[in-house]
């Protein structure tokens, strides 16, 4: 047993870091012993056949006072049951704590046997695990419980201490503020030694959330500031120990971060510390944070006495580039070699907090390549496998000048492994391959490309055989390398899969799930072929694909939990109206367990099948989006509108329009529930509101300080008042991230989500240290875009220079600064026009357009750029333009040779203004090329109303079945001639349940003809369709056939019966018709009356003055006519 170990107990409850300001909770701390004559002399003593009624449940255990169970004898407390403790939470909980319950605490559970204890904190656990303790009375009972845990023999060992954690503390390990205790105790470093060991020996067998509160504990310990105690000091013995990450940290080091480790020593300390054998030795078997690993790995290398062959194999992926940069050729191939062992593509780097792609790597890695590579001067076989993954740093004039042709073939094996080649690197190659006369004619000889299949282009591959491709995909080291693809590539290889596969099963079999979101949903359809399940299953579809087969599905398969996410998220109304209550109710919860997400309409058609016969008393078991077409009343026979809110903070509010009157009154009742009569939230009430926080007007933001911070990071966007209101917050420096001066990298990494509102008076202040540490290491991975990145780079930049004519000495531009992602950071505009003469940016121009330059920066670089093409850019240069394609003018477009549908869809994926793109469009077309399935999808929905009636005719039904357009928000004709193709295209699918899901985009061209023969289809239109239908059609439907069309929406009538076109329908149908559809609309025309509708007549610029005029010289006799067969009626 550990000696001395005060304060084990309340150690193993910290979690988030607190401030080393003392807590006000710190009075509810005490310490062992208890004076216990003293603390019981005004108690009333107990007796015991009280005391046994109690336990044996014949007096209800509120019946006596803490202080009288904590100064009853012994002996007696031992007849409580095992669930006396849950009795006793519950008895005390609602009062108000009293300075003396600590000691009661200590007393109480000091008389317990630590068996029985155990058996009733178990049951405590059990009861209170997913339920909030009362903060004061956490306090209190942790601070008995710790002291008696003190006194259990081996408490340092693992199993026993592992006991205690899971099946004692769990309930008190999530009250973050129980930590203050910790300034109620004192302890040594030799014991808190001991301790961390005894910790570290259960350490794996922590679930993560556990390790990381254990982790906040020991970090609090270690920084205390009343003590300035780091446990470290090279003249005390006993304290001089540099293996101090193993004594102090252990396992719990994966989970510090680099400020964490400032605030345990200057750097010359950790700089020992990292290179003590104990903590290499420790480190070697850590996964840290990616951060951590790279600080870590910084000092260990800054030296130059530190051989890189001592460094733990973890560590290698994390080398910055000046640590290899004076290595041999020897030492250079030997570390290539186990970066490519250690450093796999499928790393995890602990501590990213967004996905990046499979294939991605970082600025400094591909430095860290290049400058291996550039030890070489040529590179035979031997050199390029030895290389390995570091080949990624080829340049390309090496690949071009450097390998010999016979040299890159041999070598295919070895480059078609690496990881992260750019567009031009993987080009380059496949370019050179194939000029040398590489042939591929086999799926074999495909897959053998591995990553550098990326390099070829969309015709080279439309060129290979069905065969070939079939071959290709079946072969799982082939299927990896599709991933990273480019969409251009993936929609190529659809295609020619497409045009073999005839049958859609089949087509879904053979498909891999990298390319099955590109499947055109008209080859989708099953018709009578019946889908297999599980290929359906083990592929990821959009929405829209898994809605042309939800039908079929629906029909198939009786287990809806067998069907996947992704399957699932196609729900569509139709198709769940064919099931009957019962399952649908079970379809429902489906969803929830497995975390479909849905749209509006999907949502809208689910809530009122769910709710058909009334609101079911557990809408926890439906999803939580469910809740946002519902009021707190409707939840009120589930939980209370808290929970009601809770759920609501975790829905997908975007569903709902931001200014839209239901997520405003959804904001009202969650302010009204929780009882927030001010403009001031608190934070905990800020987690209750979760995503409803963004609707909050500036003068809550301002009002409730930095209580609104965390959730104000999960907002998409904000309104120019909350933008102030944040920015005035931020300024003051009374949040718990301090003033703008005082923050570190790491502090801008927790913010990065707010760094847009930041103006030029904040961005000032932060240190410019601390900026470009934050940009060199988390900027990839924050979700910034390249202009909000470049505002921060603006305030980096250096002062601006007059113009010059010669680079300033040591800015010349390498290949080294071309590939440097903070090279925006080095020239103002000035120094890089001149710096750029002479420079060629073709090979690195994809790479450097994710550089954070300013606006002014590359409007340099397409000044470079129009000065080295001034005929026109090279069509290959077209697919590289990025960013800078909102320089381009009508002039530049003119110049340019589009000669296929990839390079238009190259130009139009950076989002041009419509005005660029019409002009883009024009000139492909104008060069002859075809409006081919490529083309559509390029052009796609953003651009398809900017093609002129000349253009659309253009369009081949054909190609139409296979694009993905909406052009719901086109002029009429445009609808309408789009229509006229769809209908074609689909006309083999009209007997099909999916023929609704593929014409429904373009109904707002359809005729009344066609509208209501689909009335009789059962196909429940939404709503927002409806209101985009074409007007006249719309104006010729009866009621019976909207009731046809609507099906499950037809209630929506009522909601949009004042909304156009709507409220023209309503007034032109007899009252005694929509009365006939039992949804209340009014305003239709009374039996005996006549309804005026104001008339609708053609504007002259598309009618004739003569038609006008003819139309209101007969209006008098048209109203006279109606007037006589009134009377005579």
């Amino acid at each position: 047993m550990l000696p001395l170990l005060p304060g084990l107990g309340i150690l193993l409850l910290l979690g988030c870091q607190v401030t080393a300001a003392p807590s006000a909770g710190t009075y509810l701390c005490s310490s062992s012993p208890v004076n216990e004559s003293a603390v019981c002399a005004p108690v009333k003593r107990v007796s015991q056949e009280m005391l046994l009624e109690v336990a044996h449940g014949q007096a209800s255990p509120c019946s006596l006072t803490f202080g009288q169970y904590a100064c009853a004898q012994s002996d007696l407390l031992q007849a409580l049951p095992d669930d006396f403790l849950v009795s006793l939470y519950t008895c005390l909980s609602p009062k108000p704590a009293s300075a003396v319950d600590p000691e009661y605490s200590v007393l109480f559970f000091s008389k317990y046997d630590a068996k029985k204890l155990i058996a009733a904190l178990t049951m405590f656990s059990q009861r209170f695990s997913h339920v909030p303790l009362s903060l004061e009375w956490s306090m209190i009972f942790i601070n008995g419980l710790g002291e008696k845990m003190l006194e259990v023999p081996d408490i340092d060992s693992p199993p026993v201490l592992s006991q205690w954690i899971h099946e004692g503390l769990q309930p008190f390990l999530v009250e973050p503020k129980v930590f203050a205790c910790l300034h109620a105790k004192n302890l040594s470093c030799e014991t808190f030694q001991m301790i961390v060991a005894a910790l570290n020996g259960i350490y794996s067998d922590l679930p993560v959330e556990e390790q990381r509160n254990l982790y906040a504990g020991i970090k609090h310990y270690l920084i205390q500031d009343e003590s300035n105690q780091k446990c470290y000091s090279a003249a005390i013995p006993g304290l001089n120990s540099t293996a101090w990450f193993g004594n102090y940290l252990g396992s719990f080091l994966e989970h510090a971060t680099v400020g964490d480790l400032q605030l345990f020593g200057d750097e010359a300390t950790l700089q020992r510390f990292t290179r003590d054998p104990v903590n290499i030795q420790m480190i070697s078997n850590l996964t840290l944070l990616r951060e951590t690993a790279l600080y870590y790995t910084s000092l260990l290398t800054s030296g130059l006495d530190f051989p890189l062959s001592s460094l733990p194999d973890r560590l290698v992926c994390y080398l910055s580039p000046s640590a290899v940069s004076n290595l041999s050729r020897d030492d250079a191939l030997s570390l290539a070699r186990r970066i490519t062992k250690n450093c796999p593509l499928n790393l995890t780097h602990r501590g990213i907090t967004r996905e990046r792609a499979p294939s991605s790597l970082t600025a400094e890695e591909l430095q860290v390549a290049s400058s291996l590579v550039r030890k070489f001067e040529h590179f035979p076989p031997e050199i390029l496998y030895g290389l390995g993954q570091a080949a990624v740093g080829l340049s390309i004039s090496s690949i071009e000048n450097s390998i010999r042709d016979e040299d890159l073939k041999a070598s295919i094996p070895a480059l078609g492994k690496v990881r992260g080649w750019s567009a031009e690197q993987s080009s380059t190659i496949i370019n050179k391959l194939l000029r040398s006369g590489y042939q591929i004619p086999d799926g074999q000889s495909l897959a053998k490309l591995g990553s550098l299949v990326a390099g070829l282009n969309s015709s080279t591959l439309r060129s290979l055989s069905s065969e070939v491709i079939l071959e290709a995909i079946k072969l799982p080291e082939f299927v990896e390398q599709i991933l990273p693809l480019p969409s251009a590539l993936k929609m190529a290889f659809v295609e020619k899969l497409s045009s073999s596969v005839h049958h859609p099963a089949d087509l879904v079999k053979y498909i891999p799930d990298a390319l099955a979101s590109y499947i055109p949903k008209s080859l989708l359809v099953f018709g009578e072929e019946k889908p297999n399940i599980q290929d359906l299953n083990s592929k990821t579809w959009t929405r829209e694909q898994a809605a042309v087969f939800f039908s079929d599905i629906m029909k198939t398969e009786p287990d809806f939990s067998s069907l996947s996410q992704s399957v699932l998220q196609g729900f569509t109304c139709a198709a769940a109206n064919e099931v009957e209550e019962e399952r649908f109710q079970e379809l429902a919860k489906v969803m929830k367990k497995k975390n479909v997400k849905l749209g509006e309409d999907q949502l809208n058609c689910l809530v009122k099948m769910v709710t058909l016969h009334g609101i079911p008393k557990d809408l926890d078991s439906y999803p939580k989006d469910l809740l946002l077409f519902l009021s707190p009343s409707d939840y009120a026979a589930t939980g209370s509108c808290r929970q009601f809110f809770a759920n609501i903070g975790e829905a997908n509010l975007d569903l709902l329009q931001r200014e839209s009157s239901q997520r405003k009154q959804l904001l009202l009742e969650a302010l009204a529930c929780l009882r927030i009569p001010g403009t001031q939230v608190t934070e905990e009430n800020a987690e209750v509101l979760g995503r409803l926080v963004c609707d909050l007007g500036g003068e809550y933001i301002t009002s409730s300080g930095g209580n609104l911070l965390k959730q104000l990071r999960k907002c998409d966007s904000f309104l120019p008042e909350q933008e102030e209101a944040i920015r005035s917050i931020i300024s003051s420096g009374n949040t718990t991230f301090g003033p703008p001066a005082a923050w570190s990298a790491f502090t801008l990494n927790e913010l990065s989500e707010l760094i847009p509102v930041f103006d030029h008076s904040i961005l000032q202040q932060i240190p410019k240290n601390a900026l470009t540490v934050w940009l060199k290491n988390f900027a990839r991975d924050a979700p910034l875009s390249r202009e909000e990145l470049a505002t921060v780079v603006e305030e980096l930049r250096p002062t601006r220079h007059k113009r010059a004519d010669d680079c300033p000495p040591g800015k010349q531009i390498t290949e080294a600064v071309l590939e440097d992602d903070l090279m925006p950071l080095s020239y103002t505009p000035e120094q890089l026009r001149a710096c750029l003469k002479n420079v060629s940016l073709e090979n690195h121009l994809s790479q450097m357009l994710t550089y954070a330059f300013s606006v002014e920066q590359l409007a340099v670089l397409k000044e470079h750029l129009d000065e080295t093409y001034p005929d026109g850019y090279p069509e290959s240069l077209l697919y590289k333009l990025g960013s800078l394609i909102s320089f381009v003018t009508p002039e530049d477009v003119s110049k340019w040779s589009i000669h296929s549908a990839d390079t238009l869809a190259a130009l139009l994926i950076n989002e041009p203004t419509d005005d660029q793109a019409s002009v883009i469009i024009k000139r492909y077309i104008d060069l002859g090329n075809p409006l081919n399935v490529t083309a559509l999808n390029a052009i796609g929905t953003r651009y398809v109303c900017l093609l002129n009636e000349t253009e659309l005719k253009m369009i081949d039904s054909n190609s139409l079945k296979l694009a993905s357009l909406n052009p719901s928000a086109c002029s009429e004709r445009t609808k309408e001639i789009l229509y006229a193709k769809a209908k074609s295209a689909f006309s083999d699918q009209q007997r099909s349940p999916a023929y609704y899901q593929l014409i429904e985009p373009y109904l707002g061209g359809a005729p009344a003809a066609d509208l209501k023969a689909l009335s009789k289809d059962n196909v429940n239109m939404n709503i927002s369709t409806f209101m985009k239908l074409r007007r006249d059609s719309l104006m010729s439907l009866t009621p019976l056939e909207v009731e046809g069309l609507l099906g499950m929406h037809l209630r929506d009538l009522n909601k949009w019966q004042t909304t156009s076109p709507i409220r023209e329908w309503v007034q032109r149908q007899k009252q005694s018709e929509l009365d006939k559809l039992h949804v209340g609309l009014t305003g239709g025309t009374q039996e005996g009356y006549i309804n005026l509708v104001t008339p609708k007549f053609q504007s002259p610029s598309s009618a004739s003055l003569g038609t006008v005029a003819m139309a209101f010289h007969l209006l008098p006799a048209l109203l006279t006519s109606f007037l006589m067969m009134w009377v005579f009626s």
